[in-house]
């Protein structure tokens, strides 16, 4: 009965911070990393979490977990990630920040800043920002997707087409050891894709449960963008490229 209830909580630690360590839960729990790691086996034999090397995440797949998840996963990260985006973005700027969470939560970063012109494709970023009266926002239209309140399809790139903004803040769902940046949903791919087209400086924001997980769809690659915010070192292997390709990696702390 405890292995139960010890396996209840660890699978609620997963889900609020996107993976566990073998070494930190054999302290959080005081027993033995051999007792954790037959926990986090049993776990994924039930489909419920994925080994890998130290530890555990959140399986992922073709279909994404749900917005309210994952705003609630990692949020202290994403808030640190947030806070250093927003400080390279000035006033007096136009801005395209795109459908996700830790889009939302740059924009709760740009409630002080002054003289933007704020355009998305996510109703809770217009809601956000609508508090803001320095920021002018506007909103691409489309196909509501009432999941997380996003727009796509083939107006919102329509729309998107006719600007050539200062910045674009973009998130992902995944992000591969090649460097590829990946989402679910294709339509919203071709959003992103045309965002960092018609961006002059384009940022991805993305924190390390990103970093495991998997997803179907390819929105570029991180040579594609300027900046790569997150809240901890990449792979050896991304980092070198990061490098190479001359995107700066931001890390968060």
């Amino acid at each position: 009965m405890a292995e139960n209830f010890r396996q209840t909580d660890i699978l609620e630690i997963a889900q609020s911070e996107g993976r566990v360590s073998v070494d930190d839960l054999a302290e959080r729990f005081n027993i033995s990393v051999q007792t954790i790691r037959k926990d986090l086996s049993d776990l994924a034999e039930s489909g419920q979490l994925k080994r890998v090397h130290g530890g555990a995440i959140l399986p992922s797949g073709v279909t994404n977990i749900g917005y309210d998840e994952r705003r609630d996963l990692n949020r202290a990260a994403k808030l640190r990630i947030a806070k250093r985006c927003a400080a390279d973005i000035p006033d007096n700027a136009s801005i395209f920040l795109n459908i996700g969470t830790s889009t939302e939560a740059v924009a709760h970063e740009l409630l002080g800043h002054r003289n933007l012109m704020v355009v998305t494709n996510n109703l809770n970023i217009a809601h956000i920002l609508a508090a803001n009266p320095d920021c002018e926002v506007m909103v691409a239209g489309g196909t509501l997707r009432r999941s997380d309140g996003g727009l796509t399809g083939p107006m919102t790139v329509q729309m998107i087409q006719a600007f050539k903004f200062d910045y674009a803040v973009i998130g992902c769902s995944a992000l591969d050891p090649d460097g590829d940046i990946l989402d679910f949903d294709i339509q919203e791919v071709g959003v992103s894709q045309t965002i960092i087209a018609q961006s002059r400086e384009s940022f991805l924001v993305a924190d390390t449960t990103k970093f495991d997980r998997a997803a179907p769809v390819r929105i570029a690659s991180l040579k594609d963008v300027d900046a790569f915010y997150t809240d901890a070192a990449p792979s050896q292997p991304i980092t070198k490229k990061c490098a190479r390709w001359k995107t700066e990696l931001v890390i968060a702390k």
